[in-house]
């Protein structure tokens, strides 16, 4: 294991935040050889203070990062770069992000294609979030290709889910939904995949197939409100009212203080009570 990769999985947040917990970077993570321990003690240090910061204070935590990227090279720099990049995240920097990922990876060495993807991932979506589509796709793009090479099916499902992300917001469907037909076969455990797949599949009018998708996101999630959200709009543009709002009276019982609990009670008004609606063909109930 690289002295870059073994630092990133002691401190700090993973990479790849909002991404599937538990990845093989974690999972299959071998013991910390000694002489990484001993050569990366002061590295490991200055990291674990640095995301420390970023809890209280990420604009000071951001000049931190500047600092020691500006005095040091090799993995030093690589990872103070990996801070400066989370910081300026925090900070809705998200021009400063993206350059300070891409020098992360681009410093990497070039056999810990890993590494490689989880910045260059990390990249596309700073770049994502500055609105450049067409930039982020790119990143996400290399980030897939890294993590091909290096064989990580994990990396590369969170890769091809943020791709197709990038695709949806430049009007090219199609291939969205050939990116998420990519991850959710890579990592069929995922939910965030499946319920990614099963909106995209929804917004194309192909309600039996997003059904398919939302089902499977539910089996793996059931505690995610937002699958429920999603399951009660494709019942309900499949005629299944009851269904519909059976998924956001869940949604509201599950957290009833989230953004997704105040969007299920507008639908809910919008749709009426049972009695309000005209009965629709009884057809099976999602699972």
């Amino acid at each position: 294991m690289s002295i870059i990769l073994a630092l990133l999985l002691q401190v700090g947040p993973n990479p790849l935040a909002g991404g599937m917990a538990g990845d093989d970077l974690v999972r299959d993570r071998p013991p910390r050889p000694d002489g990484v321990q001993s050569e990366s003690d002061a590295t490991s240090a200055w990291l674990e203070s640095c995301f420390g910061q970023l809890e209280e204070d990420p604009a000071r935590a951001h000049a931190m990062a500047q600092i020691r990227r500006s005095e040091t090279s090799g993995t030093d720099r690589v990872l103070a770069n990996h801070c400066l990049g989370t910081a300026a995240s925090e900070l809705g920097l998200w021009d400063d992000a993206r350059a300070a990922f891409i020098a992360a990876r681009d410093e990497t060495p070039a056999d810990e294609d890993r590494t490689r993807a989880r910045f260059a991932a990390l990249a596309g979506n700073a770049a994502l979030a500055s609105g450049d589509a067409s930039g982020a796709l790119d990143l996400l793009t290399q980030a897939q290709a890294d993590a091909r090479a290096a064989a990580s099916a994990p990396l590369e499902a969170i890769a091809a889910t943020d791709r197709a992300r990038a695709l949806v917001t430049l009007g090219r469907a199609d291939y969205a939904l050939a990116a998420l037909d990519r991850a959710t076969t890579l990592a069929p455990e995922r939910s965030e995949g499946w319920l990614l797949k099963a909106t995209l599949l929804r917004r194309l009018e192909r309600l039996a197939e997003a059904q398919s998708a939302i089902e499977k996101a539910a089996a793996l999630a059931s505690g995610n409100p937002e699958i429920g959200l999603e399951a009660g709009v494709i019942a309900v543009l499949s005629g299944r009212d009851d269904a519909a709002r059976a998924s956001w009276q869940s949604v509201i019982d599950l957290a009833p203080e989230s953004p997704a609990a105040a969007t299920a009670k507008g639908y809910l008004a919008q749709l009426g009570d049972a009695g309000d609606t005209v009965p629709a063909a009884q057809t099976e109930e999602p699972q």
